[in-house]
């Protein structure tokens, strides 16, 4: 059953980077770009999780590539409010 629930979420993690991608491809803001990647990072995380995990998600190979895509979602969020500064 976990299996199943962590293919559930690499296929939502991925699904959402390719909306994102497709938002970027209409509007080439970076934002879309940055977040799509961040996804994608997530997805490959719990990728590895299903693979290779063992029910042991508390490793900490886990957690750097999770920490990789929340730090992307992060810069794109502060990336994007100081741009919006930067226009008034």
């Amino acid at each position: 059953m976990i299996e199943f629930i962590l293919g559930a979420i690499v296929m939502a993690s991925a699904v959402a980077g390719l909306l994102f991608v497709r938002a970027w491809r209409d509007t080439h803001d970076r934002f879309f770009a940055l977040f799509a990647f961040a996804f994608w990072v997530l997805a490959a995380n719990w990728t590895g999780i299903a693979l290779f995990g063992d029910g042991q998600e508390a490793r900490s190979l886990f957690y750097l590539p999770r920490w990789l895509g929340f730090c992307l979602i992060v810069a794109a969020i502060v990336d994007k409010n100081r741009g919006a500064r930067g226009r008034g």
